[in-house]
């Protein structure tokens, strides 16, 4: 019997190694949703919630625009606004609306990354994630 247990876990090992191989070879990548049980921090002071206060009062400027699409911004950059986000984990309070922006600019188009601003329509709070809304911390 455990010989048979050996042989089953190896076939399982070869098929994993085989699907990464392939995943790496096609260059697959996957999205990462984020979870319910993300973390919601009350104040941030990690070094990057300097970019996101920088970002966010940018944003508040230009009235934290609702329509999704790439904006002017200063030194002729571009950054983008995300449009409704959607609390569809239930990460933040619930029963609100939420907008979303990215903290840093770049040229307009260019690839996006993980780190954004939300903000709480219903109160004023803004929120900041530094890893694709996986957790947040209160500006």
């Amino acid at each position: 019997m455990q010989t048979l247990d050996r042989t089953r876990l190896s076939w399982t090992k070869r098929v994993l190694v085989a699907l990464s191989a392939l995943v790496s070879v096609l260059g697959v990548t996957t999205a990462v949703t984020p979870t319910a049980d993300a973390a919601v921090y009350s104040s941030c002071t990690m070094t990057r919630c300097t970019a996101a206060r920088s970002a966010n009062s940018t944003w508040a400027a230009k009235g934290y625009p609702s329509t999704r699409g790439w904006y002017s911004w200063p030194n002729g950059q571009c950054n983008f606004a995300g449009g409704t986000f959607y609390n569809r984990e239930g990460q933040l309070p619930s029963g609100r609306s939420y907008l979303e922006f990215d903290v840093y600019p770049r040229a307009c188009g260019a690839a996006r990354d993980a780190y954004r601003i939300v903000v709480d329509r219903t109160t004023g709070a803004v929120y900041f994630s530094p890893n694709h809304y996986a957790d947040f911390y209160r500006l």
